[in-house]
């Protein structure tokens, strides 16, 4: 959730020297591009927000136990207390890099799993927990503790002004009134980091949003909301719709959501960060009173970037000053240079390891193809297109039909197989990523192609299989859940898992 505030509330004056701080760091951020080019090293990070469920698959809130018994400063809070995230450390994708990230990660959370469960929990990875409920929304018992938290929340139902509308169509249908931005939390996602120089930014961020489609029905990973089945990545309804701060006459006169995809391809990353000014008021206007540079003369800029993690692109771009070099009593940390990342943001969480590195795999080899190979598809097609893309995805998954240059309008799954797939593992060479590695992730995003089987559709298939054995929609849930657990446990990808074969009560 970013950097923890001091305030949770700010009077007229401190927003009036917030905005005009906002305006000056612009500027600064524009004058250090144009003067310095940045490596882009290409390293890629992860983070990962996990759901926290207890021995009758039920949500936990007991994040600050579970923290506690982790020990880890990897892992932190999120913002429901059924939440936590881990933030793993960069690594370089070439030769091993993404068998090293999948140990690396299953061994984090093994650890972290064992030892959650000395504090009543276990850690579960998937993009809405099927068990949620709305008593688990209610009242103050959700969120977490820290003023960012609680700052965030009241800022977004002040600028709304209502309560918040959850109104989702899919095969069942939901409408529910939140009285909080509860909902946002529910939300848990996988989010990949790539560095990139100046020069890249612009075609880099064009090209994670002209795929973002495909990716979403891919790793569909949530089709269930507060006991409804609605879009295969319901997630991507859920958060844009908790964190809307327009009323519905605003949205109706056509004001950005909070929550966006965006509106036109970019030539740099400073285009985002001036649409993010002129476009979205400040919802945490904390003033750091630290206008300095770092050792390496890359100047901070922390309400710049303070404001940018309450804009929430699907593709965020990122700015990150660096590290001076510190010495403590656990030794020296070396100094980080500045960097600009864009961050991938329309993951979910889970299903197993091995899929979500799969995931990443996908993403940072189709960009790199895209980019490289010069295809560019975001010169080819309108951005109108790959927001109908985006959604329709979400929407429908695996079952969706979309539209790419040189191929029409065709079934996702098709584009996925004879193009994107194979584009993807061009983009893994270039990265001069092992041809074994290579080879391994992408036979697990085909075999999810060519089996129709990502994490969407094994739930909603294994519920009608519940239900069909007379078990109630709730309990129905749970078995989901307990059943997707163990098969998340196991580690096998999604594509593999077995439905349940449940006997009729």
């Amino acid at each position: 959730m970013g950097t923890e505030v001091e305030s949770s509330t700010y009077s007229r004056s401190e927003r009036t020297r917030y905005r005009e701080r906002l305006e000056s760091s612009l500027q600064e951020l524009k004058d250090y591009l144009a003067a310095h080019g940045f490596p882009g090293a290409g390293r890629i990070g992860l983070e990962l927000e996990l759901n926290l469920v207890d021995g009758q698959a039920q949500p936990a809130p007991l994040n600050r136990e579970v923290l506690a018994a982790i020990d880890n400063p990897a892992f932190q809070t999120e913002l429901g207390r059924y939440n936590i995230e881990l933030n793993h450390p960069s690594l370089t994708i070439r030769r091993r890099g993404l068998s090293e990230l999948e140990e690396s990660l299953k061994a984090e959370l093994d650890r972290a799993d064992e030892r959650a469960e000395r504090a009543g929990a276990h850690l579960f990875a998937v993009g809405i927990l099927p068990t949620i409920s709305g008593d688990d929304l209610s009242g103050e018992g959700w969120i977490s503790t820290g003023n960012r938290f609680t700052a965030l929340n009241e800022a977004i139902l002040e600028a709304r002004g209502e309560d918040i509308l959850i109104d989702i169509d899919g095969p069942e249908h939901l409408s529910y009134y939140a009285r909080d931005i509860a909902p946002e939390s529910t939300c848990t996602s996988l989010q990949l980091h790539l560095e990139v120089s100046r020069e890249q930014f612009g075609p880099v961020w064009n090209a994670a949003q002209s795929i973002a489609g495909a990716q979403v029905a891919l790793a569909a990973n949530s089709p269930l909301f507060l006991g409804s089945q609605l879009w295969a990545e319901t997630r991507i309804p859920v958060f844009q719709q908790a964190a809307d701060t327009r009323g519905p006459e605003l949205a109706r006169q056509g004001v950005r959501p909070r929550v966006w995809f965006g509106e036109r391809w970019v030539e740099g990353i400073e285009d985002l960060f001036e649409e993010n000014i002129a476009f979205f008021p400040a919802l945490l206007p904390e003033l750091s009173g630290d206008v300095s540079s770092t050792a390496a003369g890359a100047p901070r800029l922390a309400e710049l970037l303070l404001h940018n993690g309450t804009v929430y692109r699907w593709n965020r771009p990122i700015y990150d000053p660096g590290k001076d070099e510190k010495t403590d009593d656990a030794g020296t940390s070396p100094a980080l240079p500045a960097n600009l990342r864009v961050e991938n943001r329309l993951l979910p969480a889970g299903p197993t390891v091995v899929d979500m590195v799969a995931n990443a795999a996908f993403f940072f080899g189709l960009v790199k193809y895209l980019v490289e190979t010069e295809e560019n598809p975001w010169e080819r097609m309108s951005f109108a297109v790959a927001r109908t893309n985006f959604y329709e995805c979400a929407r429908h998954g695996l079952n969706a039909s979309v539209y790419w240059p040189g191929y029409g309008d065709l079934p996702v799954t098709e584009l996925l197989d004879r193009h994107l797939l194979p584009a993807a593992r061009h983009g893994l060479e270039l990265l001069e990523v092992e041809d074994g590695v290579a080879d391994h992730y992408l036979s697990v995003l085909t075999g999810r192609t060519r089996t129709g089987q990502n994490g969407s559709t094994w739930m909603t298939r294994s519920l009608a299989r519940f239900e069909d054995s007379g078990l109630p929609r709730g309990k129905a849930l749970a078995r989901v859940v307990e059943t997707y657990g163990e098969h998340m446990r196991g580690g096998d990808p999604v594509h593999t898992w077995p439905l349940p074969q449940p006997e009729r009560t």
